[in-house]
């Protein structure tokens, strides 16, 4: 409750002060000397300024961590029945990385998972010498622990399993992909306060649901607590928020520079669930592109007709520099 709390003032006193940057602002374009050089102003200006290059760097160091989405070099998918998994051609699924063989992997039509490690490969499970038959869990029955990892090239490589749908299929990660070595920082585009928003939260029924069609063609239901509204230039923009588990809103919306100045699929944004005066901070200035984005091996979310906002939203990230190639989802 405390750190609610704290969080609530915390939101009001930045969303006072950005307040008095947009006034600033707008003072400074009449003339007002005095406003121009307030100290308050600009410690306002500043400290906002701060943390969104803050959220900017650390975003960068997730996306270049070894196994972030950068290191992504393949999607398979699993069918019922055994596989042999590894880099030679005599596998049944051949991965871009990683030894000759990497073992057995077989799916039963339960959806069960075992995998059987290949002796003197180097495998690891969950960074641990593998040792026999192991069960494995993918993405998404995982909760809070995470899907098994199955790691080998001395740490640098490894797989997981991701269900989607009904579907299984092997995500492969190489902490030495090009991808990942030659990236290019995305550019983004201006910080600009007047795309950080108070929002106003309406809650849906408990337990709604919202079909989410992601970039491989598959349909998901997915929790939606409810929408969020704003007002822009006289204007009212209503969104769809999801849930994916960490009790925070997510939204993965389009707007009038997708395609253009932004990357065309989607873009993605957090907010916190609302207050106690059911409003929430809406700041698209914190706006991030989707895997997607960057490989052909991901399965990224794409935004609802409600998302698609007749508006220019004309902050946080731009296109990538370097464009992808085309998706290979049956790869």
């Amino acid at each position: 409750m405390r750190k609610d709390v704290e969080k609530t003032m915390r939101n009001h006193l930045i969303t006072a002060a950005i307040s008095l940057v947009i006034l600033g602002l707008s003072a400074c374009g009449k003339g007002d000397e005095k406003t121009a050089v307030n100290p308050a102003l600009i410690a306002a200006r500043n400290a906002y300024t701060q943390e969104i290059m803050d959220t900017r760097a650390a975003r960068l160091a997730k996306l270049q961590r070894p196994d972030g989405w950068l290191s992504l070099v393949g999607m398979h998918w699993v069918e019922v029945g055994t596989t042999r998994i590894g880099s030679a051609q005599d596998n049944g699924t051949q991965l871009r990385a990683g030894p000759p063989h990497v073992g057995l992997l077989t799916l039963d039509n339960s959806g069960a998972l075992t995998f059987v490690p290949e002796n003197g490969a180097g495998i690891t499970i969950d960074g641990q010498p593998a040792k026999g038959r192991v069960k494995l869990v993918a993405d998404a029955d995982a909760g809070e622990t995470g899907p098994t990892v199955v790691g080998f090239n001395k740490g640098d490589a490894s797989f997981i399993v991701i269900k989607r749908g009904d579907r299984y299929a092997l995500r492969v990660r190489d902490a030495m992909a090009p991808t990942r070595t030659g990236f290019v920082p995305v550019p983004y585009f201006d910080i600009d306060p007047a795309f950080r928003f108070k929002a106003r939260f309406t809650a849906h029924p408990p337990g709604s649901k919202i079909d989410i069609l992601n970039i491989i063609s598959i349909v998901e239901p997915m929790d939606n607590p409810g929408t969020v509204t704003f007002e822009k230039d006289g204007k009212s923009f209503t969104m769809e928020a999801i849930d994916e588990g960490d009790h925070r809103l997510f939204f993965t919306f389009a707007d009038r520079t997708s395609g253009h100045e932004s990357y065309a699929a989607a873009r993605f944004v957090y907010a916190a669930y609302p207050g106690a005066d059911g409003t929430t901070i809406l700041d698209f200035n914190k706006t991030y592109d989707p895997p997607c984005a960057f490989t052909p091996y991901a399965t990224c979310p794409l935004p609802p007709a409600q998302n698609r906002l007749d508006i220019a939203i004309r902050a946080g990230e731009k296109k990538p520099l370097k464009e992808i190639a085309e998706h290979e989802p049956g790869q």
